[in-house]
């Protein structure tokens, strides 16, 4: 399996570090960073530049991270939560398969991270060279653990700012009050 190991690794690095710079840069058609910042405030995410640059980043870096077979468990932990958010905040609520907008796409990719990760990054590739080489079940499944344990501190931060702008957006500006000369009528 080791050239079909390396073959799935470095398809899906450099599919998701191109995915990545869509959101990013606009690169191959994507609607770059002010476009996907828009979408991402659709859907709560807010500041939504903020978050769409994590998203971009995370995919970028953690798909640039499995194409080079260089800290493989990590970069299938990026690519992991970038797709687990995708998941809970998109593709669930319209089911299964990616025909209607579900879940389909983003768990086959989970389920290739989680398998290049296990098996191993096999050559060519950076880990073993310039790193240890990590790979066995133990590895899959932390990576598994701290890519969806990514997702939902991002999901539940989000989820947390935005009711903080909806709370400060509910409060009133400003009352009057009385100002010090007791005129009633002058707003401080």
């Amino acid at each position: 399996m080791g050239l079909a190991s390396s073959m799935l690794r470095m398809g899906l690095g450099t599919i998701m570090a191109g995915h990545g710079l869509q959101k990013l840069a606009g690169k191959f058609g994507g609607p770059g960073l002010d476009g996907t910042a828009v979408s991402f405030e659709q859907m709560g995410f807010k500041p939504g530049r903020t978050y769409a640059t994590a998203a971009g980043l995370s995919e970028t870096i953690g798909g640039s991270l499995l194409a080079a077979g260089l800290f493989t468990p990590l970069g299938a932990a990026m690519v992991t939560g970038a797709m687990a958010v995708a998941i809970a905040k998109v593709h669930m609520k319209n089911g299964l398969w990616v025909a209607k907008g579900g879940a389909e796409y983003n768990l086959l990719i989970i389920a290739a991270a989680f398998a290049v990760t296990e098996h191993g990054p096999s050559f060519p590739a950076l880990d073993g060279i310039i790193t240890k080489r990590r790979r066995g079940f133990g590895w899959a499944l932390a990576e598994l653990v701290l890519g969806i344990g990514a997702a939902a501190a991002v999901i539940t931060a989000a989820e947390r700012s935005a009711e903080s702008i909806a709370s400060s957006s509910t409060e009133p500006a400003s009352t009057p009050t009385e100002a010090p000369s007791g005129d009633p009528t002058t707003e401080v």
